[in-house]
């Protein structure tokens, strides 16, 4: 096992692990945003740096700091190394400098996108972004494209995080979209509008961090926190049938793969699930999906909980008086 020390916290981690898999071992807040790895797709990671990190000391062996700040996405750790995330200001700027790169050419669509209340992209801003730009030239325009009859993308929101190339690469038959072009005219797009079409293309939409990729059966319905997400398996043969139904009252509006607090498919789920199967009948309701509290999409939904008196104590927590 290694050793290693992640803002001020001391982890022993196995050989191979990333400085990242690391501060997700420990939780909360020392762990780094990421945009791009994604931990089922091979090859995913080092593509947004918003996961910069700070290593003062390389190694027991070798002390001395990194003379940059490293992905932590890809790199490994070393036993002795000290890892600064949140409790370095430089960290803390560079941070604040990639999310301003991010938005040069980010369209102000909140207000009209599907993503909205669940995006990445929003959560960092929130946290990192300059309360207005300071970009003066022209934004980068393409069209709105379908590429496929349920996804739509809108490549003017497109970070090129490369999550939907390696989920095509990796997950489906075939991979008929890539990224074309070069520099500030790159693009995720398809060969001479080939059409993305096989069962597990959908999962593009669900790993996109942004709200590049939209469920064209969900477009414009309505806002994730409106909806409660709930639990619900069926019996499929292709696909495991566990996955998220957003609903509003018994009517079903989308159907989408559960996710993890980091916001990463449990797993992939086929398109007949998720495109075609809306009906309540179609699905066994387990119950309410667990949300986290800072997501905007727990708003109004509420918990009970029990709260003892002595007037009326909790079954179990006193002791009562013969």
């Amino acid at each position: 096992m290694i050793k290693v020390t992640i803002d001020n916290i001391p982890i022993e981690v196995e050989d191979g692990t990333t400085i990242l898999q690391a501060a997700r071992m420990i939780g909360g807040k020392v762990v780094p945003p990421a945009m791009c790895y994604y931990s089922k797709l091979k090859g995913s990671g080092g593509k947004c740096r918003t996961c910069l990190v700070k290593v003062a000391e390389s190694s027991a062996k070798d002390p001395r700091p990194m003379p940059k700040l490293v992905a932590s996405c890809s790199t490994p750790v070393q036993d002795g190394m000290v890892v600064q995330n949140i409790t370095s200001p430089e960290v803390i700027e560079a941070r604040k400098a990639i999310v301003e790169f991010l938005l040069i050419n980010h369209p102000l669509d909140c207000p009209v996108c599907d993503q909205a209340g669940e995006c990445d992209l929003q959560d960092l801003s929130y946290g990192f972004g300059n309360e207005e730009t300071r970009y003066e030239e022209g934004r980068r325009e393409f069209p709105v494209i379908d590429i496929g009859k349920n996804i739509k993308l809108h490549m003017n929101r497109c970070i090129l995080c490369y999550r939907c190339v390696f989920t095509a690469d990796q997950i489906t038959d075939k991979r008929v979209q890539g990224v074309l072009y070069r520099a500030d005219a790159s693009e995720i797009s398809t060969y001479i509008q080939n059409v993305v079409e096989n069962d597990f293309s959908g999962n593009m939409i669900d790993v996109c961090p942004v709200g590049a990729l939209t469920d064209k059966t969900f477009r414009f319905k309505s806002r994730v926190w409106f909806l409660k997400p709930m639990d619900a398996h069926r019996e499929c043969t292709k696909c495991s049938g566990k996955v998220t139904a957003w609903m509003f009252g018994n009517e079903i509006y989308r159907i989408t793969g559960r996710k993890d607090q980091y916001n990463e498919l449990e797993e992939f789920i086929c398109n007949e699930c998720r495109f075609e199967k809306k009906e309540l009948n179609d699905w066994t309701i387990e119950g309410p999906r667990k949300i986290k509290r800072q997501s905007v999409i727990s708003a109004n939904h509420y918990e009970n909980e029990v709260i003892p008196s002595v007037i009326e104590p909790i079954e179990g927590t006193m002791e009562k008086n013969d």
